[in-house]
C-alpha cells in the first residue's frame, strides 16, 4: 500500500501534477501532457526514490515495492507478447496468472487494458529507466555539485514532455550546473 501511495501521491503523480498545474506560461499540453512514458515513468521513479531515501523502511514495505516491480516486469512481457509476438488473450492471461499473485479477475482486467492500449504498460518502465539514466548522467557529470532536489526541479518544472525533450532539459541542467 505504501508503494501505491508513493506512486499516486507524494512524490508521485499528485506531486508531479500539482507542480505542472502551477507552471506559469506553460502550454496546456505541458501541464496536462499525455506523455505516458514521462508521467508514469516519474511515478515509478518516485517509488524507487522513496525506497532509496528510506521512506519505505520496513521489510514489508520493500516486499511491497518488489511485488510492484515484479508486476511491472510481467506487464512488459505481456505487452510485447500481445503486440509483437501476437499472443492470444488467453496466452497473456495464463502468463500473468503464472507469474504474479494476482486474482484472475484482476489479471483479465489488466490484459484487456493492454490489448486496447499497445505500449502503454511498456511506457511506464521505459520512462522510469530514462529518468534513472538521466539522474546517473547528472551525478557522473556534476560529481559533488549534484543535488537531487535540483535534478528533480529540472525533471518536473518543465511540465510533461516526451523523453527526448526531457533528455535535452537534463543536459541543459547539467551544463548550467557544471560551471
Amino acid at each position: 500500500m505504501r508503494t501505491l501511495a508513493v506512486h499516486e501521491g507524494i512524490p508521485g503523480h499528485h506531486f508531479q501534477i500539482a507542480i505542472a498545474m502551477e507552471l506559469d506560461g506553460m502550454p496546456l499540453i505541458r501541464r496536462f501532457g499525455p506523455f505516458v512514458a514521462y508521467v508514469e515513468g516519474w511515478a515509478l521513479y518516485a517509488e524507487r526514490v522513496a525506497w532509496e531515501q528510506g521512506l519505505l523502511p520496513t521489510p514489508a514495505d520493500n516486499i511491497g515495492r518488489l511485488t510492484a516491480e515484479l508486476f511491472r516486469a510481467v506487464r512488459l512481457v505481456v505487452d510485447t507478447g500481445i503486440h509483437h509476438q501476437r499472443w492470444t488473450r488467453e496466452e497473456a492471461i495464463d502468463y500473468m496468472l503464472a507469474n504474479t499473485g494476482m486474482a484472475e479477475s484482476d489479471v483479465i482486467s489488466e490484459i484487456e487494458r493492454y490489448i486496447v492500449r499497445p505500449g502503454q504498460a511498456t511506457a511506464y518502465k521505459v520512462g522510469m529507466m530514462k529518468i534513472l539514466e538521466l539522474r546517473q548522467r547528472s551525478m557522473d557529470a556534476l560529481g559533488d555539485k549534484f543535488d537531487l532536489r535540483d535534478f528533480h526541479d529540472a525533471v518536473l518544472k518543465n511540465g510533461a514532455v516526451p523523453l527526448d525533450i526531457l533528455e535535452r532539459i537534463v543536459d541543459e541542467y547539467i551544463a548550467s550546473h557544471s560551471s
